[in-house]
């Protein structure tokens, strides 16, 4: 099943039937699924095969039903990169597929819509969630879908932190942090006047940021954070990365008197954490299918010394775009998650144009290769079938509604809610900073 380009312009008159192309990337097992999914899990497991044929009609028994309940009051989204085909499925059930900015953007822009069913991972339903207004619900067709890098940016790892860095700087300190944090930690960007970015808009974001004349605090990662500083004209000596290596976060009483003074002549402080998916790429990938003719185009979550080699370097939606716009006999090769990958190469084929994914060297000397998101590819057709249908039914779980200010724990599903008190309090910070984000970008056109 291969449908048109997903993306803003997206249109499901594209979709044709492959039939020796599985639909899912792999099946979860069935003690993954919450106990209300279960039944539906088990029906899908029962199916002879993974085939179209086979597997769209028994999704069309519940999703048909469920899509005609709600009319246009529902709304189906996803990320360029989600795996198990949930792109495709999404698109086909009408649904809206974009980075995560555009996603966030969904509640402002259809506020006819009341109901959003999200299949991507937890910060970025939350995003939904807090520019959401009262008459709108997010839900999340598996919570424990995560991301490895906000993972390892929670909020009680990044909090003692900026408390340090408030106390030792005051009103100077300001927080832009990346959408790929948890409502809480982007709520400690809006307590310092700060803002949200994402891969699309960070150079402009930090842009607005060194013009205020703040010193910078960019939680995470410390890729991107890197790039942009590059982009901006902050050097390498300007820098201060907190925590080189994951899982170590020292309080500012662990730091030397050397590095003090380093941290105290920084212009920006980063974050040490990173995406695992885009760190595989090396300079060495670069300079062998440049070797052979490709042009590569990498995300700027990659390593700087990937970033400075490469052709050219952005957000999902730089790379989607500049795959639509490739002519017959183009060759590139792209950077970034496997799932994305994978779908564009599958759709630049029709047209001509030859896409590898970087990592992917048919020599056992390179060692790895490109890989998916694992923690995306929690979502399947099952989490989707289930969900909309307990919907419909009026008995959806509790645990897949996304309110501000949620956490749950990737691993055992559990949640930690806070009480209304506390989510009003993330609410307004959290908005403030996805506001000053949506203000600057605006701006900046």
């Amino acid at each position: 099943m291969t449908p048109s380009l997903p993306g803003p312009s997206a249109s499901l008159s594209g979709i044709r039937i492959v039939p020796d192309m599985p639909i899912c990337q792999q099946d979860l097992p069935l003690d993954w699924y919450q106990k209300e999914f279960q039944p539906y899990a088990e029906e899908y497991l029962a199916l002879p095969d993974r085939l179209p044929e086979t597997v769209l009609p028994w999704m069309d028994r519940y999703i048909h039903p469920a899509l005609d309940h709600f009319g246009p009051s529902i709304m189906l989204l996803a990320h360029y990169y989600m795996g198990g085909e949930i792109v495709k499925l999404v698109e086909r059930y009408g649904g809206r597929i974009g980075d995560s900015y555009e996603l966030a953007l969904q509640t402002r822009e259809r506020p006819e819509v009341t109901v959003f069913v999200e299949s991507a991972v937890h910060f970025m339903a939350e995003a939904i969630a807090i520019l959401a207004g009262e008459h709108q619900d997010v839900w999340i067709t598996n919570p424990r879908s995560g991301c490895t890098m906000e993972m390892m940016a929670k909020e009680h790892m990044v909090e003692p932190v900026f408390e340090d860095l408030r106390a030792r700087y005051g009103d100077d300190l300001l927080v832009v942090a990346y959408m790929n944090t948890s409502g809480r930690v982007k709520a400690l960007a809006g307590k310092t006047g700060g803002s949200v970015c994402t891969s699309s808009n960070a150079k402009s974001v930090v842009s607005w940021a060194l013009g205020e004349g703040k010193r910078i605090f960019f939680v995470p990662d410390r890729h991107l954070g890197e790039v942009v500083a590059g982009w901006v004209g902050i050097g390498a000596d300007e820098r201060f990365i907190w925590g080189e290596e994951p899982g170590t976060r020292p309080s500012l009483a662990d730091l030397s008197a050397r590095e003090r003074e380093r941290l105290d002549g920084a212009k920006m402080i980063l974050w040490g954490s990173y995406c695992g998916v885009h760190t595989v790429f090396t300079p060495e990938h670069v300079e062998y299918w440049r070797s052979r003719g490709y042009r590569v185009l990498v995300h700027p979550e990659c390593p700087t010394s990937v970033v400075a080699l490469a052709d050219g370097a952005g957000s999902t939606k730089f790379l989607w775009n500049e795959i639509r716009e490739a002519k017959r006999g183009d060759r590139l090769a792209i950077g970034t998650e496997g799932h994305f990958v994978r779908n564009a190469a599958e759709q630049a084929e029709l047209r001509g144009v030859e896409i590898v994914n970087l990592a992917d060297i048919p020599d056992p000397g390179f060692g790895e290769m490109g890989c998916g998101c694992a923690t995306m590819s929690r979502n399947d057709p099952p989490h989707l079938v289930a969900i909309l249908d307990l919907l419909r039914r009026g008995s959806p779980p509790d645990l897949n509604r996304v309110l501000p200010g949620d956490v749950v724990n990737e691993t055992t599903g559990s949640r930690d809610r806070l009480t209304e008190e506390g989510r009003t309090e993330i609410v307004r910070d959290a908005r403030m900073s996805l506001e000053r984000m949506i203000e600057v970008v605006s701006r900046s056109g």
